[in-house]
């Protein structure tokens, strides 16, 4: 695990120092060194970009919980066919 940590620090780290100059020097503060390419036209590429990583947090929230505890406690099920075949 640790080493895995490692790695990801260490892609983000180069990622942020191969960024060319200037790129750099036109991006928003808060943006240099984690994004390379163009700026966003306007302020709803902002919200856009906020409510799309939003709604991917909140899938793989329910993904998670659903494939943790389906609550599925139908005998019929389908499932049932492949889990009491012995």
């Amino acid at each position: 695990m640790k080493k895995l940590i490692s790695y990801l620090l260490l892609f983000v780290v180069s990622t942020s120092v191969f960024a060319c100059p200037v790129c750099e020097r036109n991006k928003p503060k808060f943006l240099r060194g984690i994004t390379h390419g163009t700026n966003p036209d306007s302020n709803w590429d902002y919200a856009i970009v906020a409510s799309i990583a939003i709604l991917a947090l909140l899938t793989l929230f329910y993904s998670v919980k659903w494939l943790i505890n389906p609550k599925e406690n139908n005998k019929d099920h389908i499932k049932y066919s492949f889990l009491n075949k012995k």
